[in-house]
């Protein structure tokens, strides 16, 4: 049997996104290859060289564009005032494309962007990652198996205690520019719960600033309740002021209800230098187990593994023809039309 040579993969941004959540799994995946990693940051130029000393590190996009030849795929994990930008200059270059979440600070430029990439015949997906937390895939699990009966009401939270707001970029970029958290947490939150219950019929939303800088219009609280076609009802939060938080997922249904406290373990394993390959990578410890059950009858429910080399499993193979990438773009422009629509109710 032929083995495929690696694609040659382009990392554009070396921040958190960059470092943490694509060029581990580039470089423990041997479907790729780590060619180049774009940033105009000598202290993380300098972390991008110690980190990977076999790639090219470079301080432009147009350095890299200009070896367009010498690449298959280009990761951009820029914020994502920039993303349409660098997303079609790549496009432009005949290159396969993912974009970090969110896609866009628009739908419409994030429709425009798929009709280029359709053009020119290259593939483009969206890094909504979350759908491989193992929280996520328990709950699709019990779901798939009928363990909940008809779900009634889905509660989602991204709660986190950040009194000071955030940092770099997000601290100061407005909402035309992508920033806020409804657009940063909330696009991991609708899309879950889009891939769980499908369309929605109605969307409301309320959105508030609690510590954002008074030149800023981006919130860092956010309230999202949609209705799907499907008759569940999605009750989704994110906010950086919760010194002590809620339950991730709180899921009523007719049968049973589900309850699971605390984040999946995978960013905080990445941050402290885990690497995908190791061993427990993606593995919950029993007590971060949620529970399912009725009165008198709840039991632990097993967690399946974390799983975010999924991506970039399914996405070689879709490069290869083998099926279809892991993120339909046009999921994402839904999650963006739903962005939308509460900021427009937010006014």
């Amino acid at each position: 049997m032929t083995v495929a040579p690696p694609l040659r993969t382009a990392l554009i941004g070396f921040g958190l996104s960059g470092r943490d959540f694509h060029a581990p799994f580039i470089q423990a995946d041997p479907r790729y290859s780590l060619d180049f990693i774009v940033t105009g940051s000598e202290e993380r130029a300098a972390r991008a060289h110690a980190a990977y000393p076999d790639t090219a590190v470079l301080a432009s996009t147009a350095e890299l564009f200009g070896r367009a030849g010498q690449l298959d795929l280009v990761l951009v994990c820029t914020p994502p005032a920039s993303h349409i930008e660098l997303a079609a200059a790549a496009i432009g270059h005949g290159l396969n494309v993912v974009v970090d979440k969110p896609f866009a600070a628009t739908s419409a430029a994030a429709q425009e962007l798929i009709g280029q990439a359709r053009q020119a015949g290259v593939v483009l997906t969206v890094y909504q990652n979350r759908r491989w937390d193992a929280d996520f895939l328990t709950l699709r699990e019990l779901i798939g198996d009928g363990e909940l009966g008809q779900v009634h009401l889905f509660e989602s939270r991204f709660e986190r205690w950040s009194p000071h707001g955030l940092r770099a970029w997000k601290s100061s970029a407005g909402i035309a520019d992508g920033g806020g958290i409804l657009f940063d947490l909330g696009s991991h939150l609708i899309d879950q719960a889009l891939q769980l219950f499908g369309p929605v019929a109605t969307v409301y939303g309320e959105t508030a600033r609690h510590i954002r800088a008074e030149e800023s219009d981006a919130d860092d609280d956010a309230f999202v309740s949609l209705l799907h076609e499907s008759g569940v009802r999605s009750h989704l939060s994110a906010n950086l002021v919760s010194a002590l938080q809620l339950p991730r997922f709180h899921v009523l249904g007719s049968s049973a209800a589900y309850t699971k406290w605390g984040m999946d373990g995978q960013e905080a394993a990445l941050a402290a230098g885990l690497l995908p390959t190791d061993p427990g990578y993606g593995v919950e410890p029993e007590e971060a187990w949620g529970k399912l059950g009725v009165p008198g009858n709840i039991r632990k429910v097993p967690a399946q593994q974390g799983a975010y080399p999924e991506f970039y499993r399914q996405l070689a193979a879709a490069l290869a023809g083998d099926g279809p990438v892991p993120v339909d773009p046009a999921d994402a422009v839904a999650v963006l039309r739903i962005i939308e629509e509460v900021h427009r109710q937010a006014g």
